[in-house]
């Protein structure tokens, strides 16, 4: 830099035409070009990136392959009317079995499940003492049976008052008595089966110590057996007495056991306004136990033929149930699937399936599975290979 010096002072003083050092000047050679190659690069990259972009704007962005669905062809079947209840199992006869009278075990004459016949004894309490207590009364009763006889022949020969007779014959009467109730007692004494039927879990041993009113074991009569159930009111006019039943239980899925309806309460109750019907089922080997829960069919009126498809066909809402028919369109002379939206009446259901009542006609192509990718005229690609369940009357299985 040039400076000039004047004569009279020591100050010095800059050039008026020179510059302090720009901002360019003070950074290094590489943050220059740093600042130089940076936006070129950034220039370049959005480049590459926007024009394939502005490209497939004009050009159109490539189609997208049409959701797959699966279809099903909808075809008239011949549907008994049926009604579906659920119940639960009784004996036809049963009982709580018990000594009323407490005592120690003296023998026990049955084992856990065994079948017993009517009026079989089944324990015995230890009565030495009411035996003895018998052949007291007894006694008792032979001398006062003496008695009234001498009585009456004195009576005979006037030879003692009629008062006499009758305290005689009273006391007869009583004695008599004792050893009846004594003797009942020792009957007490001994639990009998009231009726034939199978014996639960044994609940006592010998020399065991009951109390009145303890229960000693189950009895229950399982052939034939009972299955109570409720149905609505709306439903009685389609039940009576005789008409048959089949049931089925999950312990033996795939046993149908068949029966009859033996008794409809004369009665609806007011809160359910359900009524209570009572069917009777052979179960000649044992297999329904009392307790068990089932599912049981009724038919009722004559067979009728409706339009029938998986329920995974018909989408449920509340403004109203709709399926997807599948129906081909042609534009432009290329042949497409196109899905249409429509409202359906759906019926009773069997199993899997359900009836249609409207919206639907015989020969119709039904989307079964895949609607929820589906708008109203979407373009569809029907496969197959996987088919949701049809089956009217499914039973669980084990895996």
């Amino acid at each position: 830099m040039d400076a000039k010096v004047n004569r009279g002072t020591d100050r010095v003083q800059w050039n008026q035409t020179e510059r302090k050092p720009s901002w360019w000047r003070r950074r290094s050679l590489t943050t220059r070009r740093l600042v130089i190659i940076v936006p070129i690069v950034l220039i370049v990259a959005a480049f590459i990136l926007v024009f394939p972009l502005g490209m497939m704007l004009m050009r159109g962005f490539p189609a997208q392959p049409a959701p797959a669905v699966s279809t099903i062809t909808a075809s008239n079947q011949a549907w008994q009317p049926q009604v579906e209840v659920i119940g639960s199992l009784t004996a036809t006869r049963g009982a709580d079995l018990a000594a009323e009278v407490a005592g120690v075990v003296d023998q026990v004459y049955y084992e856990s499940g065994g079948e017993v016949r009517a009026g079989q004894p089944l324990i015995r309490l230890r009565s030495t003492d009411e035996t003895a207590r018998l052949a007291t009364l007894q006694a008792s009763a032979e001398l006062a049976e003496t008695t009234n006889a001498r009585a009456t022949k004195l009576w005979d020969i006037q030879g003692i008052s009629r008062a006499e007779v009758d305290t005689a014959a009273a006391s007869l009467k009583s004695a008599r008595a004792a050893v009846a109730e004594q003797a009942a007692l020792i009957e007490k004494k001994m639990v009998r089966a009231p009726f034939a039927g199978r014996l639960g879990i044994r609940n006592v041993n010998t020399g065991q110590y009951v109390n009145p009113g303890a229960i000693i074991a189950t009895l229950q009569v399982l052939d034939p057996i009972n299955l109570d159930f409720t149905v609505p009111q709306q439903m009685l006019e389609r039940l009576q007495v005789g008409q048959a039943i089949e049931v089925r239980v999950d312990s033996h899925p795939n046993d149908v056991f068949m029966g009859k309806i033996e008794t409809i309460d004369p009665k609806v109750n007011p809160g359910t306004r359900a009524a209570a019907i009572r069917a009777t089922l052979a179960n000649a080997d044992g297999k329904l136990l009392p307790g068990m829960y089932a599912t049981a069919h009724i038919e009722t009126g004559m067979p009728a033929t409706y339009i029938t498809v998986p329920q995974t066909v018909v989408t449920f809402n509340p403004y109203g149930n709709t399926v997807f028919k599948v129906e081909k369109k042609v534009t432009d002379g290329k042949e497409t699937l196109v899905a249409t939206q429509a409202f359906v009446t759906t019926g009773e259901t069997r199993g899997d399936q359900i009836a249609i009542l409207t919206g639907v006609k015989e020969g119709d192509t039904l989307v079964s599975a895949g609607q929820f990718k589906l708008q109203n005229g979407a373009t569809v690609q029907i496969n197959n290979e996987v088919q949701p369940s049809n089956d009217p009357n499914p039973a669980p299985t084990e895996r």
